[in-house]
């Protein structure tokens, strides 16, 4: 078991039951899965990007993403149905806790002038979406080996039924909030 995983057992659960009287052990929020996701806006014209996309979500994730492809075609943009535009990994469990544990306590702080994340950015049904402008900040990631500074967001999807509920569970998690 993961240290994220024991603390949110021994520490997260009483604290939460205790704060929101909850009369039952299965009402208390619990993080569902974590999906990051990379676009790739030069997926056009390069197909090298998809690839280099992908390598780099593997080594950050520990898991192989899957290509996502447009699903309408836009004129403006000069995409067609089914064109390549990114690329997703939806981790649950052990690498789920893994991730979010290196994530909280090793990756963000090492974002230039990082002073927590925002606390208002949740989606009304107690997700989490948080955006990172360069995959640098993983220690996993070669600075050589990179050809190209690209952007992800992780959204952190929880059973929580308010945004209250949510922040209240990452924050007992560690979620560095600002």
């Amino acid at each position: 078991m993961s240290r994220l995983r024991d603390k949110y057992f021994n520490e997260v659960v009483p604290a939460m039951m205790q704060k929101f009287n909850y009369k039952n052990i299965m009402e208390v929020p619990r993080l569902e899965k974590v999906v990051v996701n990379m676009g790739i806006n030069d997926a056009r014209e390069n197909p090298k990007a998809i690839e280099s996309a992908t390598n780099d979500l593997a080594t950050i994730t520990g898991q192989k993403p899957i290509v996502t492809r447009a699903r309408k075609s836009i004129a403006a943009f000069k995409l067609r149905t089914g064109m390549p535009v990114g690329a997703k990994v939806t981790l649950r469990s052990q690498r789920m806790y893994d991730f979010l544990d290196k994530l909280f306590n090793i990756n963000l702080p090492r974002v230039r002038d990082f002073r927590g994340v925002s606390p208002d950015a949740f989606d009304g049904r107690g997700n989490y979406t948080l955006g990172i402008r360069e995959q640098l900040i993983f220690p996993e990631i070669n600075y050589d080996n990179i050809d190209r500074v690209r952007g992800m967001d992780i959204t952190i999807v929880t059973t929580a039924k308010t945004d209250e509920e949510a922040r209240e569970l990452l924050k007992h998690l560690g979620m560095p909030f600002a």
